[in-house]
């Protein structure tokens, strides 16, 4: 099954103090870009957390806090009052420069910033702390990775009628296709009646006409296009961390969608190349979103 690189996690850790929170939240990247908010006393474990990240999740930007909980770290642990102004001082001066509110829970949020908790019981984390948060990182992490499942279900489920949709469009140009050279035959023909006005070889407009409509034939085009579409579907069914393939398969897609559309010379053919075109461009928005 595909994954989505959208997803979120959260889990809490409770040590014998305080309350802690670990929020992990994803997006589409080309490559695993991660930031993190940790609070200082748990620092020095930031490597390690990285690494877990990047092992279980591949790619995506990815953003992760750890913080304390405002009410168990306003009870357990003392407030650097300093650092509190600091941080108060700075938001209401960006608010007064760039004409943007200071939002409503400024307390909480000032509470989460670097080492505005302080006191030598907040920087004391015992190897049972640790392991508790440690379990919480995971199991983040573990609920990220279930929300991209989901979500890479649900973007399957898209595919599949998507590519569908594009195949019923493309079995729809055959009548046309029979059509259209006759009516090109029937134009040139006329054509040339009304503006040399006078006889011309049969045999040689045949020839002619044969190589004109040749260079017109969309047969190879269709079932190129036909041939992306299986391999679309079964590199779908390969399951995770196909999508970039998926992306590469989709441009080939678009190029022999484009050709049908300037080989087409009908009006009725271009309309469902332009509904083609539009299919896909679905199928292009979302297959970013792809592991």
């Amino acid at each position: 099954m595909i994954q989505s690189m959208t997803g979120y996690g959260k889990a809490v850790a409770e040590t014998a103090n305080r309350k802690i929170i670990v929020e992990i939240k994803s997006l589409n990247s080309k490559a695993m870009d991660i930031s993190t908010k940790i609070m200082s006393a748990f620092r020095d474990r930031e490597l390690d957390i990285r690494s877990r990240i990047t092992a279980a999740l591949e790619r995506g930007k990815v953003d992760f806090s750890l913080y304390t909980d405002s009410q168990s770290a306003a009870t357990a642990q003392s407030i650097d009052i300093q650092a509190f102004r600091n941080y108060r001082d700075m938001f209401e001066k960006v608010a007064e420069e760039t004409g943007v509110y200071t939002p409503d829970d400024m307390f909480s949020l000032i509470l989460r910033m670097p080492d505005v908790m302080s006191g030598k019981e907040q920087d004391e984390v015992s190897d049972d702390d640790w392991e508790a948060v440690s379990r919480a990182v995971d199991g983040a992490i573990a609920a990220l990775v279930e929300y991209r499942k989901a979500e890479g279900a649900a973007l399957e489920t898209k595919f599949r009628e998507k590519i569908s949709n594009i195949r019923g469009l493309l079995a729809s140009v055959a009548p046309y296709e029979t059509e259209r050279v006759a009516k090109i035959k029937d134009r040139i023909r006329t054509s040339l009646q009304e503006t040399v006005g006078m006889s011309y070889d049969e045999n040689r407009f045949e020839q002619e006409m044969i190589y004109y409509i040749e260079k017109l034939d969309i047969s190879e085009e269709k079932q190129r296009l036909a041939n992306h579409l299986d391999y679309f579907i079964r590199t779908l069914e390969d399951g995770h961390g196909q999508g970039k393939k998926l992306g590469f398969i989709a441009q080939e897609m678009g190029r022999e969608i484009n050709t049908l559309g300037s080989k087409s010379n009908q009006a009725e053919m271009q309309n469902i190349v332009v509904r083609m075109k539009d299919e896909l461009e679905q199928i292009k928005e979302q297959v970013l979103n792809v592991m």
